[in-house]
């Protein structure tokens, strides 16, 4: 599928090699100002179009490299790293961690270059430029500065909000802003980004209403947490989540795509369930930054992909146990099967098939091996994980691959509607919100939940919602956030659920090789470090060392943000 048209992603990368190349990584810098940038451009909707199209991809950059799955699933339980950045997996992540200090800049420079965005339009878009352009390119920004802050809000809590870099150039007496008046501050701003923005893509994977609606959604089920009282979230806001995810289901026309692997075989961008991507694209082995990197940390050997650096990383204990059909043996070992189609598509068991991606040593379609490895092995990452050299000769290369990032699905707007639906209650049999649970849960192949009946369950949980959006998402970077956002309102529940994972080496044998049909999973005896001690302490991540250290006053007690 094509992507935003190129010629703008050549122009806007031109532009980021001018405007974020030559700026510190500081938060708190002024992104450079050029002669290109102020005399030259936003004269044409062309031009204009062009300067927003990097806020699709470089600026997310140094998150999408490691930081997404090391924040949002390493932290999260879903997934776990053996012997690397092992700080996330035990949930001690300090000041110094590489991730962490990516994660920061990579939010704040998504903050500062779209306010650099929206200044430069305001104050130089000539006549050539039509008033619809200038209004969705300004709400393009407000929406990735809205989206930033989320992230940064959830991450370490009281943050600064800056609306003009200029303002702050140099000011280290700048503070944090409380939690409750950031998230007021993105609501607002992403609420003016679903009033401009256009209700059908200008562009293929250029944002619309309702991709900001369908935020909106994300954005007042949060909040009904963070305004909780006594433990009730916030009525008013659990509605408003239920209205904005009704709208996007009604009127979006977004539809889920039939078979859930079908998200994650190249291509799949800008499809009919996507709501928003980061949108990467190969311009060859020296660019850098509009490619996606992730793949490279992700992919176990270098014989499925370019460079192949994932080899100790895989699904947690923990995470296995979610999927229908793996039964607990005692405490230590799970056996069975699933027809949960998830798992295949997320991460490998020995001997799961791939057709679609190409062994370079024999030539051979990819079945996941069997090893042994002194009574461990790993269940590797499939998800984003699109092929060899061989299958994607001349339009990929080491780090640099072509295949867009998630940053919101129909079906996560689906489940958003369950759990809002359920709200301060433990569970619901509503009609409405059991079909469209159903609707993510019979895509993968699972057969419908039933309240009632000779095979219902009873009334639907919030612990089934939560474990449905475990499997959903994993390596999505969405469980850490599920867990934050539940901690909000129910501090006991997010600790308790983090506590209780089991995040240590395991190992996967089948019945036989090939075409397995049973798997049983063993605890590895020797290895110790299985779980966690999270608490109100180290719950959320430190600030970053080196912005302390160049804005002391970020240590100051929060205020709120007008």
């Amino acid at each position: 599928m094509n992507k935003i048209n190129r010629i703008h992603y050549l122009i806007g990368f031109l532009l980021t090699l001018v405007v974020i190349g030559g700026c510190k990584k500081d938060f708190l810098d002024q992104p450079p100002e050029s002669s290109i940038v102020v005399n030259n451009f936003y004269k044409t909707d062309d031009q204009v179009l062009a300067s927003t199209s990097l806020l699709y991809s470089k600026v997310w950059f140094d998150y999408n490299d490691k930081a997404m799955y090391n924040l949002g699933d390493f932290r999260g339980g879903t997934a776990f790293s053996a012997w690397n950045d092992r700080g996330n997996v035990l949930f001690n992540t300090t000041g110094d961690n590489g991730e962490n200090g990516a994660s920061w800049r990579a939010f704040f420079n998504v903050v500062a270059q779209s306010n650099l965005t929206m200044q430069n339009i305001n104050k130089y878009a000539g006549d050539g430029v039509s008033p619809d352009i200038k209004k969705m390119a300004i709400a393009e920004a407000r929406f990735m500065r809205a989206l930033a802050y989320r992230f940064l809000v959830m991450n370490w809590g009281p943050v600064p909000v800056i609306e003009n870099n200029t303002e702050h150039l140099f000011d280290t007496t700048i503070t944090r802003n409380t939690v409750s008046s950031v998230w007021r501050f993105v609501t607002r701003e992403m609420r003016a980004a679903a009033q401009d923005l256009p209700e059908t893509p200008i562009q293929e994977g250029r944002l619309t209403k309702w991709s900001a609606e369908a935020m909106l959604a994300r954005f007042y089920l949060t909040r009904a947490g963070v305004e909780s009282n006594g433990g009730a979230r916030k009525q008013e806001f659990l509605d408003s989540a239920k209205y904005y995810a009704q709208r996007v289901i009604n009127n979006s026309g977004r539809k889920l795509l039939d078979n859930y692997e079908s998200l994650f075989k190249y291509p799949y961008d800008n499809n009919s369930e996507s709501l928003f991507e980061l949108q990467w694209v190969f311009a060859g082995p020296n660019t850098w930054g509009t490619n996606n990197s992730m793949p490279e940390y992700l992919a176990y050997s270098p014989d499925i992909s370019f460079g192949g650096w994932g080899g100790d990383k895989g699904a947690t204990w923990w995470l296995m146990k979610q999927y229908d059909g793996f039964i607990p043996k005692g405490n230590d070992t799970l056996k069975g099967r699933t027809l949960d189609q998830r798992l295949h598509a997320t991460f490998m068991l020995p001997g799961f098939y791939y057709p679609e991606i190409t062994k370079v040593t024999d030539k051979t379609k990819l079945i996941y091996p069997f090893t042994n490895n002194a009574g461990s092995n790993f269940l590797a990452v499939k998800k984003y994980v699109i092929g060899s050299p061989i299958d994607l000769a001349g339009i990929a290369s080491q780090q640099h691959y072509p295949n867009d990032t998630y940053m919101m699905r129909l079906a996560e707007v689906y489940l958003i509607y369950v759990e809002a639906f359920i709200g301060n209650n433990s569970s619901t049999s509503d009609a409405t919100a059991i079909a469209y649970f159903n609707k993510v849960h019979t895509r993968a192949g699972l057969p419908p939940y039933e309240v009632a009946g000779a095979n219902g369950s009873g009334p639907l949980t919030l612990d089934a919602l939560l474990s449905e959006r475990f499997k959903e998402f994993a390596v999505e970077g969405m469980s850490w956030y599920d867990l934050v956002g539940l901690h909000y309102w129910n501090p006991a529940k997010a600790l308790s659920i983090l506590n209780s994972q089991d995040r240590g080496l395991f190992f996967a044998q089948p019945d036989q090789m090939p075409n397995p049909t049973t798997w049983t999973i063993i605890k590895t005896s020797w290895f110790s470090e299985r779980t966690i001690t999270a608490n109100e302490g180290n719950f959320l991540l430190p600030i970053p060392d080196a912005e302390l250290a160049q804005a002391p006053n970020l240590k100051r007690p929060p205020v709120d943000y007008p």
